[in-house]
């Protein structure tokens, strides 16, 4: 089973969430429905902009901790190299 590292938008620049899950597209969906009260539900940041898949749950909570160590501008970077137009891949992932 994979596990991955991701980031949600409210929008383009704007407030940022940084998660991590072994079933990327289930829990897209709760921040999405706002199923879970906090953070993402408060912010409405809903928009799946940027995410790695690992084998390892332990490599993937360490990339978590590593980027959530990271400067903004470093994180927006690494959106924009994959999806520099900032759109929802929800939808592109295999549900």
């Amino acid at each position: 089973m994979p596990y991955s590292v991701y980031l949600l938008a409210s929008r383009r620049h704007g407030t940022l969430y940084l998660g991590v899950t072994n079933n990327l597209a289930r829990r897209v969906s709760e921040h999405k429905a706002k199923r879970i009260p906090g953070f993402t539900a408060t912010y409405d940041v809903t928009r799946l902009v940027w995410y790695e898949t690992y084998e390892r749950i332990d490599e993937a909570i360490a990339r978590e901790k590593s980027l959530k160590k990271w400067r903004r501008d470093w994180k927006i970077r690494l959106i924009e190299e994959m999806n520099p137009d900032w759109s929802d891949l929800y939808a592109s992932l295999n549900l």
